[in-house]
């Protein structure tokens, strides 16, 4: 059973999206087999072998808009995915493109974002770590 304690120790080690392959293949070590991000509350629930523990918000609430932009999120996951942004203005600009929340399946190794609707803004691969 994985504890907010070192969830809070492997993201701690995130800096940018660059660092995010490695992150999920921390997250698999402790024993994680999915999360969703709500990207309104700042959120994380993360699901493992029965069981599922939510953090602590990660910054204040945000408002999304109930319309979705999947070019702005796309715009948003390439910087980030980059290294030009920190977790931080990645989480804002979701928001603004209207993403609700994200799924990170780490059996499957992908990522499926969705808008308050349900409808899927962007789906991509984990890539492994290096």
């Amino acid at each position: 059973m994985f504890t907010k304690q070192q969830l809070a120790a492997a993201h701690a080690k995130v800096k940018s999206g660059a660092d995010y392959p490695a992150y999920v293949a921390e997250l698999k070590a402790l024993g994680v087999k999915r999360y969703d991000f709500v990207v309104a509350t700042g959120r994380n629930v993360f699901y493992g072998a029965g069981h599922e523990l939510e953090t602590d918000a990660k910054y204040a609430p945000k408002k999304v808009p109930t319309d979705g932009n999947p070019e702005a999120l796309a715009q948003a996951l390439k910087i980030h995915q980059a290294g030009k942004t920190d977790s931080l203005t990645f989480f804002q600009q979701a928001a603004d493109a209207g993403t609700d929340r994200w799924t990170c399946d780490l059996e499957a190794m992908e990522v499926v974002y969705k808008d308050v609707k349900g409808q899927v803004l962007a789906w991509e691969a984990i890539p492994p770590a290096r």
